[in-house]
């Protein structure tokens, strides 16, 4: 179940960087930039998630908290490694998607194909087609953050709609709400736009030992 619900959270899901706008116009602008201009990023994040409660409408009961750090070049490369509560790492070296699970030293492996497609990945470490995949629209200034409102325009994703939140120029946090009314929020912090990076940063070595399955 713990492997299974961490690849459905970023693989369905999401995750970070920074954006550098000039004049902060706003989320829309702030999201423009992003895709444009970052290219690559690495930093920390902080996810939180939440389920509906039952018998009360609109209600959300925290299920669980997760932290660690994350690294992408787009498009389709990305590593996203959970220190906490658990070690898991999700890693992506543009063609391939590796799920390993240090506690059951497992690898599962499957092509990334367009599986970024329509989903919150796609933002993060897809190419900068959004519109493609999402109808965009500004959400608004909440508590000094600007957000953005991306609603898949494929039927058959996860996520009913996501947001986007920028502050002083800066990826500041996300929103993923799915069809069966549960939320993960995520925040990130310390981000590092375009970074130097090596040429094997993103190349999976299968651990020693380790089970490999084929998704």
């Amino acid at each position: 179940m713990k492997l299974k619900f961490m690849r459905k959270c970023l693989l369905a899901l999401a995750l970070s960087a920074g954006a550098a706008s000039q004049a902060f116009a706003g989320g829309l602008d702030e999201m423009h930039q992003f895709v444009s201009q970052v290219k690559s990023a690495s930093g920390d994040f902080s996810q939180r998630q939440m389920k509906p409660v039952k018998g009360q409408v609109g209600a959300l009961e925290p299920t669980g908290t997760s932290s660690g750090t994350f690294a992408f070049a787009r498009p389709g490369k990305f590593v996203w490694l959970y220190q906490k509560p658990y070690q898991q790492l999700l890693q992506a070296d543009g063609q391939t998607l590796y799920v390993y699970d240090k506690d059951l030293n497992q690898v599962t492996e499957r092509p990334l194909g367009n599986a970024l497609g329509a989903s919150p990945a796609a933002i993060l470490f897809g190419s900068n087609d959004l519109d493609k995949n999402f109808t965009v629209k500004d959400g608004g200034t909440k508590e000094g953050v600007d957000w953005v409102e991306l609603v898949p325009k494929a039927q058959d994703t996860q996520f009913k709609r996501i947001g986007v939140g920028f502050k002083a120029g800066n990826l500041d946090s996300m929103e993923l709400y799915d069809v069966f009314g549960n939320v993960t929020l995520l925040s990130f912090q310390n981000i590092q736009k375009n970074p130097a990076a090596t040429a094997d940063r993103f190349k999976f070595v299968v651990p020693k030992g380790a089970d490999v399955i084929k998704g």
